[in-house]
């Protein structure tokens, strides 16, 4: 099914994808969501998309963005660090108290890591997750588009 410019998923799509959070964070299981494509862009919807004729409609948008697909890597939206991170197994980096802070403002952070060069890493304070970086040369690059960083003030 094509909906504007975007493809809901057959399970051999899916099944890349799976794979692709196996390779990349070690997450071990399937989701009870079916996936729709739009451009590089991957989204969670439900299963029964295919139930509803979205021709009669017009639909901007669809779903929760799970994050950006490119060159057989995935780039994780900070929702979906939150929906796999509890269950990855590797390229989690934890941040203390202050990293944090310098990740929220959108900073990038210097870090001594096992991480391999160029891949996306989860991060992680205490047991939440913020979203998806990308180490690269001992620096941890930040992807938090600009909406969504926050002003942090000290008292």
């Amino acid at each position: 099914m094509i909906i504007k410019n975007a493809e809901v998923l057959n399970s051999k799509k899916i099944k890349q994808i799976l794979k692709i959070l196996q390779n990349q964070w070690g997450y071990p299981e399937k989701f009870d969501y079916g996936f729709l494509q739009k451009e590089n862009d991957i989204f969670l919807v439900t299963k029964d998309i295919d139930k509803i004729d979205l021709n009669e409609v017009n639909v901007n948008s669809l779903g929760l963005y799970f994050g950006e697909l490119r060159h057989e890597q995935l780039r994780l939206s900070i929702e979906g660090s939150q929906i796999i991170g509890k269950k990855a197994s590797k390229n989690v980096i934890s941040l203390n108290d202050e990293q944090l802070q310098q990740w929220l403002k959108g900073d990038n952070i210097t870090l001594t890591t096992s991480a391999e060069n160029n891949s996306f890493v989860l991060i992680k304070n205490n047991k939440d997750f913020f979203g998806c970086g990308r180490i690269k040369d001992g620096l941890l690059l930040n992807f938090v588009p600009k909406s969504r960083r926050m002003s942090i003030s000290r008292i």
